[in-house]
């Protein structure tokens, strides 16, 4: 793998329920590892859901393999946030992970 395409400093961050002082669950994220990524803009979709427009934009990020990486998580890279929909390992040399997101609005 050649560093040099690794070139976005990225945090990857988990999801964590907290409560507050009543007892309310209130969602948050929480920082599990800085990484560098490559990330690539794969496609992007307009549609009109409930009558408001909503754009998905799906991205591709590659790092270094990790383990402990899952979907359900995000990347974070200069204040945008990556929805991880799936993550695709280098199984054979396991020099990478691929992850295919969408980025948060």
């Amino acid at each position: 793998m050649q560093a040099g395409r690794l070139n976005r400093r990225c945090v990857i961050q988990q999801p964590v329920t907290a409560e507050d002082e009543l007892g309310q669950p209130i969602p948050g994220w929480v920082d599990v590892a800085t990484v560098w990524g490559d990330i690539r803009m794969r496609s992007g979709l307009e549609s009109i859901k409930a009558g408001a427009p909503v754009s998905v934009v799906a991205a591709s990020i590659r790092i270094r393999y990790r383990a402990g990486v899952t979907a359900g998580m995000r990347m974070v890279h200069n204040l945008q946030a990556y929805e991880i929909k799936a993550v695709m390992p280098d199984v054979s040399g396991r020099e990478f992970l691929d992850l295919a997101c969408e980025v948060v609005n």
